[in-house]
C-alpha cells in the first residue's frame, strides 16, 4: 500500500458540491481517505478568470498503480463534465492532481509524481501544510511547511466557509 496525495479543484458550477461528488468517487475507487484537508478558496493560477477556485487535498492509501490511480481521476474528471483542450489552462468544473504516491518519482509521458509544478503554488501548498507539514518533498528534500515559507506566488489563498 502507497499513500497518494490528490489535489482537487473546480472553479465551474456548484464548486463546492463538485469536489464532494469527486471525493465520495475517489472513496468508492481508492477506499476511505485517510486524511482531508479543509477547502480553500483563490484566485485562478496560470490564466486569467473571473471564477475563484476552491481547493481541497485528500490522503489514500491504495495498492493501485499511479498510472491507475491517474486514470482513475481522469474517469471522475470525465463524468463530472471536464473538457480538456491541450495544453492550456482554464476554467474547470472539477481538476484532480495526483501530486505524490509515497515518496516516489516518475517520470512518463502521460505523468509526473511529485506534481512538477505544486511548489509554485500557494494553493496546493497551503492544504499540503495543513495536513502533512513534515512531509519530504523527494526531490526538494525539504518540508511542505518549507516549500510554502519559499513559494513566490502572491495569490490569496483562505479556508472556504460553506
Amino acid at each position: 500500500m502507497s499513500e497518494i496525495v490528490i489535489l482537487l479543484g473546480s472553479n465551474l458550477g456548484a464548486r463546492n458540491t463538485l469536489l464532494q461528488q469527486a471525493g465520495q468517487m475517489l472513496e468508492t475507487e481508492l477506499g476511505s481517505a485517510t486524511s482531508v484537508s479543509s477547502v480553500y478558496e483563490s484566485e485562478a493560477w496560470g490564466f486569467d478568470s473571473t471564477d475563484t477556485f476552491l481547493n481541497q487535498i485528500r490522503l489514500h492509501n491504495t495498492s493501485k498503480t499511479a498510472s491507475e490511480v491517474l486514470k482513475i481521476c481522469q474517469n471522475i474528471e470525465h463524468t463530472l463534465g471536464r473538457t480538456r483542450k491541450a495544453n492550456q489552462y482554464e476554467s474547470r468544473t472539477i481538476d484532480l492532481d495526483l501530486l505524490f504516491r509515497g515518496s516516489e518519482i516518475i517520470h512518463t509521458v502521460d505523468l509526473q509524481i511529485p506534481h512538477p509544478r505544486l511548489h509554485l503554488r500557494r494553493f496546493t501548498l497551503v492544504p499540503l501544510a495543513e495536513l502533512m507539514p513534515d512531509f519530504i518533498h523527494p526531490i526538494f528534500k525539504k518540508n511542505m511547511l518549507e516549500l510554502l515559507e519559499e513559494c513566490t506566488d502572491n495569490l490569496t489563498v483562505t479556508k472556504f466557509e460553506a
